[in-house]
């Protein structure tokens, strides 16, 4: 009799039959029915103490198992976890019950959190949002000015108790230093206000490489934020490193470290004192010191001002003749035939450039910056006041 032409349970129960009949000898019925002499005395077994309900199948789960927390332990991850008001986590709470019981066994930090989820202690944390990524890899670079990187290095607290923000700014080709501006903190007004020193002394260059930390990105759509908005409409291409890749901003990185070794250790007690030695830290890096990477020519001898001049005034932001060009209203969303598609209010008051790439799928730009895109069929005969566009 084939095995899949019944259920299991249907199995057992044509096996007790045949077996209460004694059509045949034991070997024999389980041979036919392709089990062993073990199995078929167990089915009879089951039978026997609990009838038909006996052969219905069984929990594999063993009763005990030494992995098992036990009961005690499990309250006292609970008691501890609500004796403190810091709510500890399940690495403290690994930590904690081994300093008190020595003797005892202690959970992993997966089990502990398990406990506690099981308990309902722990609370889901909303997903952050990250900043948008900026294709990779980076383009090339071969001229001066094609590229500038830019970084807020370590803050450090100086002798008056105010925290120094060193903000550096660098020409990825020739190494020469821009400037290192020591600032109260990373804040837009102080950032912008330093960027259109150095673009008014200096040029402008091609593109900005920066982290993705505050004032130079956001969570927005394509990561902009208002200062690095104004670097698109300056016509300035934006470069981001990966989050926890700094050697992708290596060259910056191996400045930072002879800044610190050389104008920040012992730090000076004013802001003041601070910032003249950072000056004289930046005549003697590009003037005096010869540089390796350089055959030990020093940043100064390479370096060019850009041809690009900073404007007093903003231009507009210009797209190809073939693009859609709508401008941002002030709830951050453009109309579009009879609906609106929220861009961004980051970009309201400004104009954004749409893009048909397939039939009825649109992508929106802001200058060279991709923000999203959407697609009407997705929307089509539905009545939605906001198309919300897609990443």
């Amino acid at each position: 009799m084939p095995w899949k032409e019944v259920r299991p349970v249907e199995q057992k129960i044509l096996f007790i039959a045949d077996y209460l009949r004694q059509l045949s000898s034991f070997t024999d019925l389980c041979t036919q029915y392709g089990i062993s002499r073990k199995t078929g005395y167990k089915w009879i077994e089951r039978f026997e103490q609990s009838g038909l309900d006996g052969l219905n199948e069984r929990s594999r789960r063993p009763a005990h198992s030494h992995t098992q927390t036990p009961y005690r332990m499990v309250q006292r991850i609970i008691e501890l976890r609500q004796q403190y008001q810091t709510t500890p986590g399940a690495k403290k709470l690994q930590a904690l019950p081994a300093q008190r019981y020595p003797n005892e066994v202690i959970s992993s930090k997966s089990t502990i959190y398990n406990i506690l989820n099981r308990a309902g202690l722990v609370q889901s944390r909303r997903r952050k949002r990250r900043v948008s990524p900026c294709p990779q890899p980076f383009a090339p670079v071969h001229q001066i000015n094609e590229l500038w990187s830019v970084d807020y290095k370590d803050q450090f607290k100086l002798g008056d108790g105010q925290w120094c923000y060193p903000l550096t700014v660098m020409d990825h080709q020739s190494r020469y230093l821009y400037a290192c501006d020591a600032l109260k903190g990373p804040r837009l007004k102080e950032t912008r206000a330093a960027f259109i020193h150095v673009f008014r002394e200096y040029g402008m260059p091609g593109r900005i490489r920066s982290d993705n930390g505050v004032p130079f990105a956001s969570t927005a759509r394509g990561g902009l934020s208002q200062l690095s908005l104004r670097w698109v409409k300056l016509g300035i291409m934006l470069e981001r490193i990966e989050p926890g890749k700094p050697q992708q901003n290596g060259r910056h990185e191996r400045m930072h470290r002879t800044l610190k070794q050389v104008a920040t250790r012992p730090p000076s007690r004013s802001m003041r004192g601070q910032q003249q030695r950072f000056d004289a830290f930046c005549h003697e890096y590009n003037e005096e010191r010869p540089h390796e990477a350089l055959d030990q020519h020093t940043p100064a001898s390479q370096y060019s001002a850009s041809l690009r001049l900073y404007p007093e005034r903003l231009p507009e932001m210009v797209y190809p003749g073939y693009y859609e060009v709508r401008k941002v209203s002030t709830n951050g969303a453009v109309y579009w035939r009879n609906k609106r598609v929220y861009v961004s209010h980051l970009l309201k008051d400004e104009n954004v450039g749409l893009e048909e790439i397939d039939d009825g799928h649109w992508q929106v730009y802001f200058g060279p910056v991709t923000i999203g895109h959407f697609n009407e069929r997705d929307i089509k005969g539905r009545s939605v006041p906001y198309i919300t566009i897609k990443v």
